[in-house]
């Protein structure tokens, strides 16, 4: 794993999510995976991604399941900095599913 980068390397997606239409809606297991995925060490964190899930589960799309993988893929403190507008999108992260996803959690 490349040290400069703010990503860890935990291989934990959803393969059953690969080659499926990013329109197309969550079902139960992706979205129960998906949740367990997103737990986080900081409270802060947890507090942004618990109000997303609260807002916006009925409408998750399997797109919106792959931004957020991008984003769980961040340090803590990254993804931290990332809500609260302290710093930019690292250049490694360029899926515009990401950046849809980091906007609805900032919301």
């Amino acid at each position: 794993m490349n040290v400069e980068s703010p990503f860890r390397d935990t291989s934990v997606g959803d393969p059953m999510l690969d080659g499926v239409a990013g329109d197309q809606a969550l079902n139960e297991r992706a979205l129960s995976k998906l949740r367990w995925r997103s737990r986080r060490g900081l409270l802060e964190n947890d507090l942004f991604i618990q109000k997303f899930f609260n807002q916006y589960e009925s409408q998750l799309t399997v797109a919106h399941a792959r931004g957020l993988y991008a984003l769980m893929d961040l340090s803590d403190n990254d993804l931290l900095d990332l809500l609260l507008k302290r710093k930019e999108m690292p250049d490694t992260v360029t899926q515009e599913e990401a950046l849809e996803v980091l906007s609805m959690l900032r919301h």
